[in-house]
């Protein structure tokens, strides 16, 4: 019998739960439209790293575990009609728990995690669904009078819909109500780029967050 890896093992673990949660959350309505996009940032990642994986709290070949409170997000990808859209390439990236990016030009004093993945690169599911661990990302200065709040990047593609760059908030963040970027929105953007909370899952919060595609012409 073949023997799994830990991470394979964990991989199982987390991925079983999403076909129950989509049957109990039902599809995203037709209506709502596309998700907002935002800016993609100074800090996508431009060091090539050989673990892209949907568990950001470890790194393959580490025994250490990142730093941080960890979260668990979950989604589901459709469009505008509400159908669900599998095989689309979910592009993400964030700050660690203190605020800083993997990435040569974030001059955040805030220390770097070597045990944090930062990136991850994952295929929504026959559902649309998608799903991966991460630890909270931390509050960091945009400039001296704008401290940014927690927040995921994210950069959806397939082909056939409109390639979206976006960025997920977590609800009742209090810096959400002065960041530059997220009140620039509607509060019917805003709401379709802020997360709501899951039942959590073993202690681990848990963030539900859908995204919402639109097709190309």
């Amino acid at each position: 019998m073949m023997s799994l890896s830990r991470r394979s093992i964990l991989k199982l673990g987390l991925m079983s739960g999403i076909g129950s949660f989509f049957a109990m959350k039902g599809c995203v309505r037709a209506g709502e439209g596309q998700t907002p996009s935002e800016v993609e940032g100074p800090f996508y990642p431009v060091v090539a790293q050989k673990d892209q994986d949907f568990d950001l709290t470890k790194i393959e070949g580490r025994e250490g575990v990142s730093e941080g409170k960890a979260v668990i997000i979950v989604g589901q990808i459709v469009d505008l009609n509400g159908k669900t859209i599998e095989g689309v390439t979910v592009d993400l990236w964030q700050a660690n728990a203190k605020g800083r990016y993997r990435h040569p030009h974030d001059d955040n004093p805030a220390p770097l995690d070597p045990n944090f993945q930062g990136w991850a690169i994952v295929q929504s599911g026959q559902n649309g669904g998608f799903r991966f661990k991460t630890v909270m990302p931390g509050a960091y200065p945009a400039r001296s009078d704008w401290i940014r709040p927690p927040h995921i990047h994210f950069k959806v593609s397939k082909k056939g819909y409109v390639e979206l760059t976006t960025q997920m908030y977590f609800p009742g963040e209090p810096l959400n109500e002065t960041d530059a970027l997220l009140q620039r929105k509607s509060r019917s953007d805003q709401a379709l780029m802020i997360a709501q909370p899951g039942k959590k899952e073993e202690g681990v919060d848990v963030y539900l967050h859908n995204i919402i595609l639109e097709q190309a012409e």
